[in-house]
């Protein structure tokens, strides 16, 4: 059994989409925050009152998935220790956002070991290592190999 070659991973496009696609999640907690609020700002208080809501969510999509494909492409694989290091980077940006060391450290080992656990289990990537064609052919008979005696 041989082991497929890497594919290096775009490090900018795959940060950069990420972190859109989890500054739009930011965007409707913010806006949920501001519908849930007791305050004067108006409909624009999604941006100017829970704004920074937006950025942390961003910040850490982008940061989570610039870790993973950075340290991706320097140890040349492509396994569970990848999304535990960008679950770490990601809960120590939250940690710092609420200024206390102890709970950037802290969400580090816990964030970075349930990612690393969820990956290691093949459910974020949805691999198990056995390909539909392998498991097409396990299930299905196979025709019974024919000899040169036999024809």
């Amino acid at each position: 059994m041989s082991v497929p070659a890497y594919d290096p991973k775009p490090s900018l496009k795959y940060a950069s989409a990420i972190g859109l696609q989890a500054g739009a999640v930011g965007v409707f907690v913010s806006a949920i925050q501001n519908a849930l609020g007791s305050h004067s700002s108006g409909a624009m208080g999604f941006v100017t009152r829970t704004g920074g809501t937006i950025a942390l969510f961003a910040g850490m999509g982008a940061t989570f998935a610039l870790t993973e494909s950075v340290v991706a492409n320097q140890r040349k694989k492509d396994d569970h220790l990848n999304g535990a290091a960008g679950a770490c980077a990601a809960a120590f940006l939250a940690g710092i956002r609420a200024r206390s060391i102890p709970m950037a450290l802290g969400g580090c080992v816990v964030l970075g070991t349930a990612m690393g656990a969820f990956d290691y289990s093949g459910q974020l990537s949805g691999e198990t290592g056995v390909t539909l064609e392998e498991r097409r052919r396990r299930f299905f008979k196979q025709p019974p190999k024919l000899s040169p005696d036999d024809e």
